[in-house]
């Protein structure tokens, strides 16, 4: 076999080692942490635009995409908060590595969020400041929705608010 063969050879395993591992990374598995495993990662209160409001425990759910990678999301209580911020802050969403919420990319950070009533899932930074606007879908077949919860679904994982959702894809 001459260099140049050989060269062609080995350039043609490099290209589908490297694609298979790019493959792999963007499949990463999800996992929906059980009651217990989510205590353990979301925060007992959150900071948004100069105030903080407790997590309610009963309605936070946290996912882990692959071994180490995680989205939490929980309700806070806005008791105290005032009418505007109460209008576009419910809860907050927390990822450790990049990711897409709706098709629209959220980089790594700590975030709040609101569901608004034209179905739109509303995200903003911890200063109150819009990051993305994503439209929900509606899901009749969910049998008992809840405030906030997630599943696994869509090659990722649906947040639910009642029985709308966007889908959360590790990046």
């Amino acid at each position: 076999m001459s260099n140049i063969a050989r060269f062609r050879s080995i350039a043609l395993v490099i290209v589908l080692l490297l694609s298979g591992m790019s493959a792999a990374i963007g499949q990463e598995t999800v996992t929906i942490l059980s009651e217990t495993e989510t205590v353990r990662v979301v925060p007992s209160g959150f900071y948004f635009e100069g105030q903080s409001g407790a997590t309610q425990r009963r309605n936070s759910a946290a996912a882990r995409f692959g071994t180490k990678h995680y989205v939490i999301a929980g309700l806070v209580d806005t008791a105290g908060y005032s009418t505007e911020v109460k209008a576009k802050y419910e809860g907050f969403i927390i990822a450790d590595s990049a990711i897409s919420v709706g098709g629209s990319n959220l980089p790594i950070g700590a975030y709040g969020f609101g569901f608004s009533t034209d179905g739109k899932m509303n995200v903003f930074d911890v200063g109150g400041n819009q990051v993305i606007s994503v439209a929900t879908q509606a899901d009749k077949d969910l049998k008992r929705p809840r405030p906030l919860q997630m599943v696994k679904g869509d090659g990722g994982v649906r947040l639910y608010n009642g029985r709308n959702y966007v889908v959360i894809i590790a990046k």
